[in-house]
């Protein structure tokens, strides 16, 4: 029932998007909230240095790690304010680390929490903040909730989309997110291109139904480049406040890759949704 969440806090990006969303909610769910920033040390620095040898390195290094820090300190600064204002139980983090071991060690960490928040990634402003949300939807074992960067105030979950092709982490996602559906005023099942099938919209309806949760269904066909778009299209018609889909991906030389439409979403996402994997 997300009694233990944990949000990112970027350090090289707006916070408040994050910091709105996960306060408020922690409100509402009469949760604890733990939030982690990092910052993140250049490796470059290091690799300039010709000359002085092993303690010139190391003296860039520390003072590259120091850097790295106060960016964290002070992105977890801005969240500490808002979380002592709202009087709720939290906690924070701070991490400096190379990039490469920041998403292995937030997705690490998220492993032991109901659900983490994230910052959509931004594709047009350069920053590792960008990252973590992959890494964390592939390895955390659980839900991620995935505020657009343009959004503000809290989470609205009155009317949830469930974006549904019957498949198992369509019906991951519809288990993770049972506490926001059972909340909702209005649960809409969003099919596109449906085929026959023994998971039906019809039946994830009727399974709902038994759980007190009465889903209507809208039924759409659009060519296969679209179908992210026809999901924000449909979520803006009805004024959905939050999304629910499964995050696709598959692995390539032991990365994780995101799926086309899981792509597209990360890409053009205009409201919070939360994904499983």
């Amino acid at each position: 029932m997300f009694r233990n969440i944990l949000v990112h806090i970027p350090s090289e990006r707006p916070v408040r998007p994050v910091v709105d969303v996960a306060v408020a909610l922690t409100i509402a769910r009469r949760s604890h909230l733990d939030a982690v920033a990092i910052g993140y040390e250049s490796m470059g620095a290091a690799g300039m240095i010709v000359e002085g040898g092993g303690a010139a390195v190391a003296a860039v290094m520390g003072a590259e790690q120091e850097r790295a820090q106060e960016r964290a300190d002070a992105a977890i600064a801005v969240f500490e304010t808002e979380a002592k204002l709202a009087k709720i139980a939290y906690g924070t983090r701070t991490l400096a680390c190379i990039p490469a071991e920041a998403g292995q060690t937030i997705a690490a960490l998220s492993r032991l929490y109901d659900m983490t928040i994230v910052l959509q990634p931004d594709d047009a402003r350069a920053s590792y903040d960008n990252e973590i949300p992959q890494h964390i939807l592939f390895n955390s074992g659980g839900p991620m909730l995935m505020v657009p960067y343009i959004h503000k105030g809290p989470l609205d979950a009155h009317h949830v989309g469930i974006a549904w092709d019957g498949s198992r982490l369509a019906a991951r996602a519809v288990r993770d997110a049972i506490p926001f559906l059972m909340g909702a005023n209005a649960v809409t099942i969003i099919t596109i291109n449906e085929e026959t099938s023994e998971a039906s919209s019809d039946q994830l309806a009727a399974h709902l139904l038994r759980r007190g949760i009465a889903a209507r269904l809208q039924r759409l066909t659009a060519d296969r480049g679209n179908i992210q778009g026809a999901i924000l299209s449909i979520a803006a018609e009805n004024n959905m406040g939050l999304l629910v889909m499964g995050g696709y991906g598959h692995s390539r030389l032991q990365e994780r890759i995101l799926g086309g439409v899981t792509r597209s979403m990360f890409d053009s996402l205009t409201v919070p949704v939360l994904m499983s994997h």
